[in-house]
């Protein structure tokens, strides 16, 4: 991964890994509450009660995802998430670097980053999930995400609207503040994502994004990643339904 190229809620024109470029496009995904200051990124269906955490300052922002055209003839017959991005500030950002885990900067050759089994990425305010997700012994998958309910996770994912299918703005089901979970599919897929952060001309950070690793250049050689949390447990049959949901989806 090269960090100095970052496009993150740009739009324009971007260059891809194999030497072509994607258009891009910002969608808006509404505001995500954070009254913690802990901010968690994560693959929501494998990972929400342990996200990496970012330490930002306690409040609502706006989240949006960076959409790559990677179709060779521009058409928009092919589409990626780029970039999940928490909008810490209005200010233009000036600089761009990798995110700080809760112990301070990644070590030389590392990142922290948003492991990914189930096709999804999120931020979420790390701190409400205890308090707003249904109570221990409840089965989240049958009951929150693919219950087969209208409201159930993976419907409103599917659903076309208020946001265009892949993407959902979600108030967990104990929510007494409207605490929510901003979801997004992850660009090509599953993977180890890298979380940066872009700071103004004046130092100040402006934003926390999960890089999708869709547009920039990337070097597979570098050290591996490390996270602020335990490795993931082996994959479940529930998560394995999860991809393979994301696969006919997308058509992947």
């Amino acid at each position: 991964m090269d960090i100095v190229d970052h496009y993150a809620l740009k739009t324009g024109f971007a260059p891809l890994a194999n030497g072509s470029f994607a258009s891009l496009s910002v969608q808006s995904l509404g505001i995500l509450r954070v009254p913690s200051g802990r901010l968690g990124a994560c693959d929501p269906f494998v990972e929400l009660e342990q996200p990496t955490v970012v330490l930002v300052p306690s409040g609502d922002y706006p989240v949006s995802v960076t959409i790559a055209d990677v179709s060779e003839e521009q058409d928009g017959s092919h589409k990626r998430e780029a970039y999940l991005s928490v909008i810490l500030s209005d200010a233009e950002p000036a600089t761009v670097e990798l995110a700080p885990g809760l112990g301070g900067p990644p070590g030389e050759g590392e990142f922290f980053g948003v492991g990914v089994d189930a096709g999804t990425v999120a931020f979420v305010d790390a701190d409400s999930v205890a308090r707003c997700m249904p109570a221990e012994g409840t089965n989240w998958y049958e009951d929150v995400y693919d219950s087969d309910e209208p409201d159930s996770w993976f419907s409103l994912m599917d659903a076309e609207a208020p946001l265009p299918a892949g993407l959902a703005n979600i108030v967990m089901p104990r929510a007494t503040a409207g605490e929510n979970v901003v979801l997004a599919h992850s660009g090509w897929g599953d993977g180890f994502y890298p979380l940066l952060q872009t700071r103004a001309a004046d130092g100040h950070v402006t934003g926390i994004h999960v890089d999708l690793r869709v547009v920039g250049k990337f070097d597979e050689e570098t050290a591996g990643p490390i996270t602020a949390n335990e490795p993931a447990a082996p994959e479940s049959a529930p998560v394995a339904r999860k991809r393979r949901w994301f696969g006919r989806l997308l058509g992947r």
